[in-house]
């Protein structure tokens, strides 16, 4: 597996998914070796549930920019897993995303190992067309990618869709395995009211938005929403987590709509404390404008949570609507207040969506089922390649 995050190494979704996929696969009997980027007070090398985890360290000489220093990330993943073939020869290489593009095709054409490619997003899905020369760059090494792979793994209908259009692939060549969650890790004890206190007053309902601070995660629609929201339930407070660019920006609207008191900014918080805010919000939002799949629509389902999502991308695919969660119409305030408004009314009807919610977690978003559909892909490339498969 080639990802440029893994935990505690977390940028985005990518890093969550390679983690989980990876210990799924190595807890049915498969040898998984993840090659990733270096993070801090981290091993260079350490097994972890069964995953093997190689962090290559960065160049002593800076880089100038960031896609100069993705370029030398994969010089030294491909590298290292030059090094590592040599000793224990390796039967699939698969690339996440267009960040390790560069190395999964050098090791593709050098060790001749079959290539598999995961696509997560897109450039142009999330800027909505490509507008500049970055944009132009990124778009042109994800088509290289899914041209090099032998076989192409997407994320839900929607995404299989946008590849297929964006990158012109035959429909043989591309697989839907949905993300996965492990609903266990919510299954734990603590203090809930101390904890609890740390966010709102015990009389509060908790709104919890978890995403990263850019336009296309749709912070923007909730802050716009809140005022709407406030309104009808004046006990409600708004925690919203995550950092990005788009995060000071978010605040001054908060402020300039009278919300500032409402809406609590708490940047990144760790995993241990994500998990504890989970278990005591009331609603979980996630009112994306672009998302593929949207892993923390899962994680809200994982928890119980009554979850209101855009109806965008893979989150139509997620949550059916009334019955394991609410779709709202995407980039409308309006819309998502409503649906927020339907959960905190009505406590009744909100466990009965966290319950369907759950239930459905457990019977279709399961990492076991999905390791072995990738077990499945593996085998169509070894069987193309006319190698032995996986399961042989």
């Amino acid at each position: 597996m080639l990802s440029w995050e893994y935990p505690p190494r977390i940028v985005g979704g990518i890093a969550r998914h390679v983690e989980e996929l990876s210990e799924a696969l190595a807890s049915q009997g498969h040898e998984v070796h993840v090659i990733t980027a270096d993070h801090p007070d981290t091993a260079e090398y350490e097994e972890r549930r069964g995953v093997h985890i190689h962090r290559v360290k960065g160049d002593a000489a800076p880089t100038p920019d960031f896609l100069t220093w993705i370029l030398h990330l994969n010089f030294g993943m491909a590298k290292q897993a030059i090094k590592m073939h040599r000793y224990r020869p390796f039967d699939v290489v698969h690339a996440h995303d267009w960040l390790v593009a560069q190395a999964g095709i050098l090791l593709k054409q050098a060790l001749d190992v079959p290539l598999v490619a995961t696509i997560h997003a897109t450039e142009a899905g999330r800027m909505h067309g490509i507008h500049n020369p970055i944009q132009a760059y990124i778009h042109q090494q994800e088509w290289f990618l899914t041209y090099e792979a032998y076989r192409v793994i997407v994320c839900s209908q929607y995404m299989y869709r946008e590849v297929k259009g964006q990158f012109n692939l035959p429909d043989d060549k591309l697989d839907i395995l949905y993300n996965g969650i492990d609903a266990s890790k919510f299954d734990f004890e603590f203090d809930r009211p101390h904890f609890r206190r740390r966010f709102a007053l015990d009389h509060e309902k908790i709104v919890l938005f978890v995403g990263r601070m850019v336009p296309e995660k749709g912070a923007q629609v909730l802050i716009e929403a809140a005022p709407k929201v406030v309104a009808q339930f004046p006990e409600t407070k708004f925690v919203v987590v995550g950092k990005g660019g788009f995060l000071e920006e978010l605040k001054a609207r908060a402020a300039a709509l009278g919300a500032g008191h409402k809406i609590l900014f708490t940047g990144y918080v760790d995993d241990d404390t994500l998990l504890r805010l989970y278990r005591i919000a009331d609603v979980d939002v996630v009112p994306s404008l672009y998302e593929p799949f949207g892993i923390v629509a899962l994680e809200g389902m994982a928890a119980k949570l009554p979850t209101v999502v855009a109806e965008t991308g893979g989150l139509a695919e997620i949550v059916d609507h009334t019955q394991t969660g609410i779709t709202t119409f995407a980039g409308d305030p309006g819309s998502l207040a409503w649906g927020i408004s339907e959960v905190l009314k009505n406590p009744e009807y909100a466990h009965h969506l966290g319950q369907n919610a759950y239930q459905k977690v457990q019977e279709v978003f399961n990492w076991q089922a999905i390791a072995r559909g990738t077990t499945s892909v593996y085998d169509k490339v070894l069987q193309a390649a006319g190698r032995v498969p996986v399961n042989s």
